[in-house]
């Protein structure tokens, strides 16, 4: 008899966790599980060619912390034998739920960032608010799924569950879609003129990813010798890293082109893909990066590139905010770069095929 899996997501926008938890339910139904695909604010392009097998339910909320009469709903009506659950506030009320319902599904959250990185700077109360619910809450859920070592480690501070309900499941980013996607034609025209190096950049541009730090680390370079920078995406930040650019007179060396679908065309091209940012949970960027061959330079955030780069062994790590460090880096890397084999043997353990395997593990479902 074919087993019945339930997933929950809250889309918010185009970003990583979407593509990560998509790229998980494609696996599962290649297996032959049955998926239904629970979602929140279900406005997402990403929702437009599920596979076959795969059962799309809108619960009908625009809000996580709103979807336990939804979810308790559902679960009463399919009995599904585990629920996967990603991000801190869907999985509150998915424990909510499963309370409501009287169902005996297994459940198990997945959480992809940092909060206590995500949160410093906050009041103690916006903290707090965090964290109380995840430590009332988060011991009803079987099982916690982190992203990275880090994300772990953060969770059983904040929440208190015992270390070993806390397991750690890398992302499934590399797929055959990566490498198709990766393979189409330059998209800029700077990637056809490899005799000026092109650096790149990507992700929202918002705080969390610090862009203005990768632009003064990139004006320090182009001051030393000839070279591009392109950052991919799009946010509140675009003005103001438009300005600084005008600013460091490197303005007509630098583009915004926007968010695209596919930045692995970019990245496999690129001569050096730099992660800037001052938090993350497991960057899927850095990861795809190298597993299509492109030298990377990273910040040393809470967290994941230490462990993706296996503690500077596969890229440079320099401190959160640190222009200057950011752009030595960056040379040694242009000036010797690790060999492409390299580069890509250091994400083999972020397929699909494996992570999809461990999730299915936890989560008790055969395939």
């Amino acid at each position: 008899m074919q087993q019945h899996l339930a997933v929950v997501i809250s889309f918010s926008g185009e970003g990583g966790v979407e593509r990560m938890v998509l790229n998980l339910v494609e696996r599962f139904a290649a297996l032959g599980v049955a998926v239904d695909l629970l979602t929140i604010r279900a406005d997402s392009s990403h929702l437009s060619a599920l596979p076959a097998g795969v059962r799309h339910v809108d619960l009908g909320t625009r809000h996580a912390t709103w979807a336990a009469p939804a979810l308790a709903r559902y679960l009463k009506r399919e009995r599904p034998a585990a629920m996967l659950v990603a991000k801190d506030r869907a999985i509150r009320s998915a424990v909510l739920a499963r309370r409501l319902s009287g169902s005996s599904t297994r459940l198990v959250g997945r959480l992809g960032t940092n909060l206590s990185a995500a949160l410093e700077g906050k009041s103690a109360l916006q903290r707090w608010s965090r964290y109380l619910p995840m430590r009332w809450l988060y011991p009803a859920v079987d099982t916690v799924i982190a992203v990275s070592e880090g994300v772990a480690e953060d969770t059983v501070r904040i929440t208190g569950l015992p270390a070993e309900r806390v397991q750690v499941v890398r992302n499934p980013v590399i797929t055959p879609r990566l490498h198709a996607l990766a393979g189409e034609p330059a998209p800029h025209q700077w990637l056809d003129e490899p005799s000026v190096p092109v650096l790149l950049g990507a992700g929202r541009l918002t705080r969390q990813k610090d862009f203005h730090t990768l632009l003064r680390a990139f004006a320090l370079v182009r001051a030393r010798r000839p070279c591009r920078l392109i950052i991919l995406g799009e946010g509140a930040h675009r003005e103001s890293l438009t300005a600084l650019a005008e600013e460091l007179r490197v303005a007509e060396d630098v583009a915004l082109p926007g968010f695209t679908s596919n930045p692995y065309a970019y990245m496999k091209r690129a001569s050096v893909f730099v992660l800037s940012s001052a938090w993350e949970g497991s960057p899927n960027v850095l990861t795809e990066a190298l597993a299509l061959g492109t030298p990377v330079v990273a910040t040393d955030c809470p967290s994941g590139p230490r462990e993706i780069l296996r503690a500077g062994q596969y890229g440079p790590l320099v401190a959160v905010g640190d222009v200057a460090g950011m752009a030595a880096a960056i040379e040694q890397v242009l000036a010797q770069p690790l060999s492409r084999q390299t580069l890509m043997e250091a994400a083999a353990d972020y397929t699909v095929e494996r992570s999809a395997e461990h999730y299915l593990h936890l989560l008790g479902i055969k395939s």
